[in-house]
């Protein structure tokens, strides 16, 4: 026996659709240099984390405070007090990583000579397409010589300093787009753990870096494609 139900109403109609989400392939400059110094199956799981945090809209930078702090001390010339007193500031869970940051970042700090001969520069980011991913470009900040020079900071906080792919790809993604970051400016990767700078490797070939960046990032995308699969 057929059993007719009288008609729905428009209000009373629900239509549930999936909605299928496609996040296109992006990275920060922080998230595809510690790709690239990865191996293996490590870099298809980094991938995969990265991917899941850009679905989630996740992530927090603990580091800021330590930033302001070495910028203040930079901007008002005061010799790392703003370093020194920056772990009593912090909840105590973050207060171990500030205690190991901040003395290597006074030793950077003293390392930039005459504080009077130094000033803050201001910086912007830059959006890099590195073969078909795109890339944020983000120094911490800019420094301004008495003698005219200027440099574009990226600090490294990680435990481990970084490796020389991590290196090679910061500073050239960094000089690629200078004329956007800081007209003029040579780039800096600063290892903060350990208060030593980087700076570009003369002798390499900027053509065979282009390469190798391009094929890392398309392999980059397609285990981003792949982990939404």
């Amino acid at each position: 026996m057929c059993v007719l139900k009288p008609a729905l109403s428009c209000g009373e109609i629900t239509v549930t659709t999936p909605v299928l989400s496609t996040i296109p392939p992006y990275a920060t400059m922080l998230g595809f240099t510690r790709y690239v110094a990865r191996t293996g199956p490590a870099k298809a799981t980094f991938v995969g984390g990265l991917r899941r945090q850009r679905e989630r809209r996740s992530g927090f930078n603990p580091h800021g405070q330590l930033v302001k702090a070495l910028k203040a001390d930079i901007a008002f010339r005061t010799g790392g007090s703003y370093l020194n007193g920056v772990p009593d500031l912090v909840k105590p869970r973050w207060k171990p990583l500030y205690e190991a940051v901040s003395s290597g970042a006074t030793t950077y700090l003293h390392s930039l000579g005459d504080p009077e001969g130094i000033s803050l520069a201001q910086t912007r980011d830059a959006l890099a397409s590195v073969g078909p991913l795109a890339v944020k470009i983000n120094p911490h900040f800019g420094l301004r010589y008495e003698d005219g020079r200027r440099e574009a900071v990226r600090l490294h906080f990680d435990e481990l300093p970084p490796t020389p792919e991590a290196i090679t790809a910061t500073l050239h993604l960094m000089a690629r787009h200078m004329d956007q970051i800081l007209p003029g400016a040579e780039p800096v990767l600063v290892d903060l753990r350990r208060g030593t700078s980087h700076l570009m490797d003369r002798g390499a070939k900027a053509g065979d870096v282009e390469r190798w960046l391009a094929g890392e990032a398309a392999a980059f995308t397609a285990m981003w494609t792949a982990t939404a699969a």
